[in-house]
């Protein structure tokens, strides 16, 4: 797809975090490597119990110029991301799920422009370049046969740099989830990304938490990443998502307490409006999977979660209740927690985000 690079620098940095992935990773590995030798391919095989150590290895040593594994003892998603982080000698930095693809024409073009950027910052150490790429991405019920786009062109301009003050409004179904973005190393290392180890949906925190260090953001128009959804025991299948609702909740309280969104809205005040929004759909999720659980305790965590919120910032508690999505998902009473589980049923059915 792309010639090789002579001088062998790589514009982006791929992690793979595997476990037990066998039966799919090579579909997204054989998209990868499309990038050639400017790209460089991370696996990480998270402590697996069957042959993905085994594949990932394979990949290695036929395409020794661009994959590289890092074997190691299990520690979920955000140990195999902040593993990757840490070995990442890419210029930008991608996260792409085992189970995932990219597209090979997007692909091909996301490349093209970060070339393009980069070399102008060889030529003028001036030059503004993109601390964050925006792409498409796609819900891909593969099994089937239904794809759902979502695409961010209501809020950025198409192929040109813009700020956070000069971007359109987020659509409610509209957010900048990890499958979208491509951020420049340094910002991420910056931002001091640790993700919690032995914890799922942590690509909530990754995709929040450098938000504010960026400053210029470029989208592309094209749908870069197929995001499969089907499997049983996907994380964000409701069942499974019930089961982990601890750690939900614990991604949750992370997410509202790693930027200070006054902070924020005095440089950035349409930033601060999403981020704020952000927490408002991430206290939803929390609160209509809690009333779905429907056990005492659960409602009891419930109420937890927003007196905690409360207890931290008066301020944010009051615009989740009263100026967000997330305050209809703490309705009282028996009706209100029906209104709520109706509501979230009818968006699933239009977004088909399970």
């Amino acid at each position: 797809m792309n010639e090789m690079n002579p001088m062998n620098e790589k514009l982006l940095t791929i992690v793979v975090p595997c476990w037990n992935s066998e039966d799919y990773m090579c579909r997204c590995l054989d998209s990868l490597v499309e990038g050639g030798d400017q790209v460089e391919v991370i696996i990480v095989d998270d402590g697996s119990t069957d042959r993905t150590g085994e594949i990932a290895d394979n990949y290695a040593q036929i395409y020794h110029n661009i994959v590289k594994v890092i074997h190691k003892e299990n520690g979920g998603h955000g140990s195999g991301v902040n593993a990757g982080l840490a070995a990442a000698t890419g210029t930008y930095f991608k996260v792409v799920d085992s189970d995932d693809w990219l597209d090979d024409e997007a692909f091909d073009h996301l490349l093209g422009n970060i070339e393009k950027f980069t070399d102008m910052k060889k030529k003028d150490s001036y030059a503004t370049i993109p601390d964050l790429f925006v792409c498409n991405y796609i819900y891909d019920h593969l099994d089937e046969g239904i794809t759902q786009q979502m695409a961010y062109r209501n809020v950025f301009p198409a192929e040109q740099l813009c700020g956070w003050n000069t971007i359109g409004h987020f659509h409610p179904s509209q957010y900048l989830v990890m499958h979208a973005l491509v951020f420049r190393t340094d910002v991420l290392r910056r931002a001091d990304i640790h993700l919690p180890e032995h914890t799922f949906y942590v690509d909530n925190l990754f995709s929040y938490q450098p938000l504010p260090l960026v400053e210029h953001i470029y989208y592309m128009d094209v749908d870069l990443y197929h995001y499969y959804l089907g499997r049983e025991d996907q994380s964000v299948n409701e069942k499974v998502l019930m089961k982990r609702i601890d750690q939900q909740i614990y991604v949750t309280r992370l997410v509202s307490q790693c930027a200070n969104l006054d902070e924020v809205a005095k440089k950035h005040p349409k930033l601060a409006v999403y981020m704020r929004r952000n927490i408002s759909i991430m206290m939803a999720i929390s609160s209509i999977h809690l009333l779905l659980i429907n056990t005492p305790e659960a409602y009891q965590k419930r109420k937890q979660l927003w007196q905690d919120i409360r207890k931290r910032n008066a301020a944010l508690y009051y615009q989740l209740k009263y100026r967000t999505l997330s305050g209809l998902t703490y309705l009282p009473g028996k009706v209100g927690g029906k209104l709520t589980i109706g509501g979230y049923r009818l968006a699933n059915r239009i977004y088909k985000f399970q």
